[in-house]
């Protein structure tokens, strides 16, 4: 070692006496890192950390790039002359067994585990929907919505017909019962529930379905209330239904002008305007009745959908 520069060599070695630069040096030495993680890892404040870090980038231990918002700080490893390169491996050596380096060591891991993360979240986000539902598809949030139901609760669903919403109920409740006034779509419903001891179909019209009154916690209503002469009739039915105080959704058309659409799919009812179906359930013995558009799904073709949601109004 050159000991022509005694004044460098004593700086140098006051460099690496202090424990935190050491701890920095190790941790520099093999990753580029901001300030933040370094905080996280060494667990010091950040005037701290910044303060050794200025210090060693100046005595030229450290280079340091800007990354949009951020400093990253890296060893100058393979720009150190030879005499700082050798204390380095000489410290290197003596502090290779230090506890402390160790634990820093499993907090690192820990903290580039999660930019790993984030940065995967950072260049997904634009296309994370359409990614999500290529992987997983969409009923699985859903089914966390309904999760979300009391395991007790007995559910009606008016209009069931094939009983795509029976099974995915059934799941979640203890019991659910599903009306529907056709045959056919009563037989499809049958085979599809094959199997499931807490499903019952009924056969019945809507405005008058074979349910006891005040029978049920919870009630549904999925594209067809489109499909009767009375909706205002319907509606009552399933606020008798209901006990007192508990909960009814209705998802069905937004108004619209396709008569086209309406006469091909068989339907008594153009939609209905999100004011016009608030005041329907008011009249219908609902109260707090919430109604909003949904967005179209892509793909969709056919009319905008809306979903309604109140309670029965409670018993004086």
């Amino acid at each position: 070692m050159n000991t022509a520069h005694p004044d460098a060599l004593f700086a140098r070695l006051g460099n690496l006496a202090d424990p935190t630069r050491l701890r920095l040096l190790r941790l520099l030495e093999r990753h580029e890192l901001g300030v933040a993680e370094l905080c996280d890892v060494l667990r010091l404040p950040q005037s701290t950390v910044s303060r050794h870090l200025k210090l060693l980038a100046d005595q030229g231990w450290l280079r340091s790039r800007s990354l949009r918002t951020t400093n990253l700080y890296r060893l100058a490893d393979g720009e150190l002359d030879p005499d700082a390169g050798q204390l380095w491996q000489l410290a290197r050596e003596q502090s290779e067994s230090w506890s402390v380096l160790q634990q820093d060591e499993r907090r690192l891991a820990q903290r580039l585990e999660q930019r790993s993360t984030q940065e995967f979240f950072a260049s997904a986000a634009e296309d994370w929907d359409r990614l999500r539902t290529d992987l997983y598809g969409h009923r699985f949030a859903m089914q966390a919505a309904l999760a979300l139901l009391p395991r007790d609760f007995v559910v009606v669903d008016l209009g069931c017909g094939t009983g795509a919403g029976l099974v995915e109920l059934a799941a979640a409740v203890a019991r659910v019962i599903g009306v529907d006034q056709s045959d056919a779509m009563l037989e499809a419903a049958r085979r599809r529930i094959a199997g499931l001891d807490n499903v019952e179909l009924r056969q019945g019209d809507l405005a008058s379905p074979p349910v006891a009154d005040a029978s049920c916690d919870a009630a549904q209503l999925i594209l067809a209330l489109s499909y009767v002469e009375d909706p205002g009739a319907v509606l009552r039915s399933m606020a008798r239904a209901l006990k007192p105080g508990r909960g009814a959704v209705v998802v069905d058309l937004v108004a619209h002008d396709r008569d086209d659409f309406r006469r091909r799919m068989g339907q008594q009812v153009a939609g209905f305007e999100p004011g016009e179906l608030a005041r329907a359930l008011e009249r219908a013995g609902f109260v707090e009745a919430r109604v909003r558009e949904l967005e179209p799904e892509p793909g969709a073709s056919g009319p905008a959908l809306l979903l309604a949601s109140a309670q029965r109004a409670a018993a004086p």
